[in-house]
């Protein structure tokens, strides 16, 4: 983007302001605490848990820009009557400033934050704010405009801080979110930078008075990342700061692959979960072990999203929101949902889906007895046979099943041993009834503690696919679904090679490569297609979660492509 550079006079003033120690020597104490004592540690775990008020003041160019409604008390309210005991509010602060020297913030759009920060601390949350897509807007350019950069940063903190400075201490700061720099070297020149924000950081809020010289304030890794040297890089930083109310930040969306649905990990398998504890555990090592406080500013599922369902099964995602909430809870790290609106309707102010919100919210106090599927698929015709899941505990007694208000029979309707789960042929031909394609009935697997684990008992037939034609903008291919439900897509050339945008792996990526949001279609996308080489036939599979498969044959030639069954 195009930038007015600072005079130079006002640069050099701005710089050299910013370079000045730390904290005035009357200012410090003589023999400082180590960094994260008591204090910022009990700040961090009142924080427990906290909520994203995301896509809405970091929303560009406006707070509703981005599909949320208008900001109300009404909405903390909900958020406090739901358990959260603060919230993190992003804000972009670049779109609403003037130019060089000054940067002034636009003084409307600074009294509509004070007015939501003011709201949410009546509303007895504590409040973590920050400075939002200005990271990769106008801070990344910092290795390439520095000093223009620096007098910015410096211009809009300095704002920030003396706007809040006499807050409750319940509001906290936040650096930067998700820090990252253009045209560097490599990661020491990233980390030196980001000290250097950081250092700016803490000697503008420290010196600007009132109740910021002892507010909490929170150091982002770079990218907010948990690689082992991000952390080691920020512990040093820390270390140097020689503050006691200081706390560090990350953010986490799971193993990747399982989060975007690729490369065939549908599931919240044991891989998936050893991204989870081995994040966890280096945060917990490098950090909280030493006394330093870390806040998990952002969790949730990469391709979490209401208006995109499918991409990640229901199931699967409460098993990791459940493992999540109750490892960070064993780790002591103070969680943050991101919600952008999908988990929380901003203009009901209901949750979408209420019963992964209480498979979160639970796993705030406790564990949740799961199993390894939600789903029992029976044929549409012929004998129904027995079905069995393997439970997973968690820890928790296996208690039995219920169907709505009905509890089934031990030993008739169901057996147990050991940690397997088998349903019976009577049982289940009494739920699935006439057999209509689809959910025929809703179990409840109960626990001792937590919350119920849902079993759809579904019918379904292998779901069939008709040829279709289209062009470079994608391929919707005529589906009879017959109640089952897309899991990934495999591509390939008759060769064996890998078709499709992620060349590494047979297994594409939804959304990137192929989506099935309507009940009648499945589509190839512009992506996809267009990825093909021209003329060469490519096998795809279907594979679906009832464990069927079905095979399709897709073929691009020039603009036109072509798809047949079989």
């Amino acid at each position: 983007m195009t930038r007015r550079l600072v005079p130079r006079l006002a640069a050099a003033l701005l710089l050299a302001i910013a370079l000045l120690p730390l904290m005035p020597a009357t200012a410090r104490a003589a023999d400082p605490p180590p960094a994260g004592s008591a204090t910022a540690r009990s700040a961090v775990a009142a924080m427990q848990p906290g909520w994203n008020l995301g896509n809405t003041y970091d929303a560009i160019p406006d707070e509703t820009s981005w599909g949320n409604p208008p900001v109300t008390r009404a909405l903390f309210k909900k958020v406090r009557s739901q358990g959260f005991r603060s919230i993190r509010l992003p804000v972009t602060w670049g779109v609403h400033q003037g130019t060089a020297p000054d940067y002034t913030i636009a003084p409307a759009w600074l009294a509509k934050v004070r007015q939501v920060v003011d709201w949410a601390l009546d509303e007895h949350l504590s409040v973590l704010l920050n400075m939002h897509h200005d990271s990769w807007m106008w801070v990344n350019n910092l290795s390439t405009d520095h000093d223009a950069v620096l007098a910015r940063y410096t211009a809009t903190w300095t704002q920030i801080a003396a706007e809040f400075r006499d807050e409750p201490s319940r509001l906290a700061f936040e650096s930067i979110n998700e820090p990252t720099f253009s045209s560097t070297s490599g990661d020491d020149e990233n980390y030196r930078l980001l000290a250097e924000l950081n250092t700016v950081f803490h000697r503008i809020v420290r010196t600007s008075g009132g109740r910021n010289t002892g507010r909490l304030l929170v150091l982002p890794t770079l990218y907010t990342n948990a690689d082992q040297g991000r952390l080691d890089a920020l512990a040093a930083d820390l270390a140097a700061l020689h503050d006691p109310m200081v706390a560090t930040t990350i953010h986490f969306y799971g193993w990747w692959p399982f989060s975007v649905n690729i490369a065939g990990y549908i599931r919240f398998d044991a891989t998936a979960q050893k991204d989870l504890t081995d994040t966890f555990d280096r945060v917990h090592d490098t950090f909280v072990a030493h006394g330093v406080p870390v806040i998990i500013g952002e969790y949730a599922l990469l391709a979490y999203d209401h208006n995109r369902p499918g991409i990640i099964e229901r199931g699967e995602q409460r098993k990791y929101f459940e493992f999540l909430g109750n490892y960070a809870r064993k780790q002591k790290l103070t969680t943050m949902l991101w919600d952008a609106g999908q988990f929380l309707n901003r203009t009901t102010l209901q949750w979408r889906d209420p019963e992964l919100f209480a498979q979160i919210k639970s796993s705030w106090s406790t564990r949740s007895g799961t199993a390894s599927s939600d789903q029992v698929f029976l044929p549409k015709s012929g004998a129904i046979t027995a079905q069995s899941l393997t439970l997973n505990p968690n820890g928790t007694d296996f208690q039995g099943l219920r169907y709505g208000s009905r509890n089934l029979l031990k030993g008739r309707d169901y057996a147990v041993s050991g940690n397997q789960l088998t349903l019976t042929p009577a049982a289940l031909t009494e739920l699935a009834g006439d057999r209509t394609y689809g959910v025929d009935a809703t179990l409840q697997a109960r626990f001792s503690r937590g919350i119920p684990w849902r079993i759809d008992v579904i019918t379904y037939d292998t779901p069939v696919l008709s040829g279709a034609s289209g062009d470079t903008d994608g391929l919707t291919i005529p589906t009879q679904f017959r109640g089952d439900q897309l899991a990934t897509m495999e591509a390939t050339y008759d060769d064996g090679s890998n078709a499709g945008p992620a060349g590494w792996t047979p297994y594409q990526q939804w959304d990137t490569a192929f989506t099935a949001y309507t009940g009648d279609s499945i589509k190839l996308t512009s992506g996809f297609v267009n990825s093909l080489k021209d003329n060469s036939r490519v096998t795809v599979t279907f594979h679906f979660w009832s464990g069927s498969s079905v095979i399709y044959h897709v073929t691009r030639t020039g603009n036109t492509v072509t798809g047949t069954t079989g």
